[in-house]
């Protein structure tokens, strides 16, 4: 599945796999629960899970690779976010009219959808 920018929110974690980098993204809800110390408390040991498994598929991915990509793991509106945020679809942009709940991607290139939708017209002009 293509990994857009929609995919971004606060209850949410998401697992890059670029090749170069391992991206171990958590939204702010996450994020913020985790700095709170929730992961530690006995009575929250499914939200410890919750962490603990996107870093063990992200340990696997890079058990048997050469060279040994780095991993980032990152927080939604951090500075490490980047390394997600150049990936993505920019599905919803500083430009586009329907960004209710959506991140928002400051960016000059089209979407996938618009490609392909310009593509389609170019090919059955004549």
């Amino acid at each position: 599945a293509l990994l857009d920018v929609s995919s971004i929110l606060p209850d949410q974690i998401l697992l890059l796999d670029t090749y170069f980098y391992v991206v171990v993204h958590q939204g702010g809800t996450i994020a913020q629960w985790r700095k709170a110390g929730y992961a530690d408390q006995p009575e929250h040991e499914n939200f410890r899970n919750l962490l603990a498994a996107p870093m063990t598929d992200a340990k696997a991915l890079m058990a048997d690779r050469l060279p040994v990509p780095k991993l980032v793991e990152c927080d939604q509106h951090g500075s490490q976010a980047r390394f997600l945020l150049a990936k993505l679809n920019p599905s919803v942009t500083h430009n586009s009219d329907n960004y209710a709940a959506s991140e928002i991607i400051f960016t000059d290139d089209v979407s996938l959808q618009v490609f392909m939708e310009h593509l389609a017209r170019l090919s059955v002009q004549s």
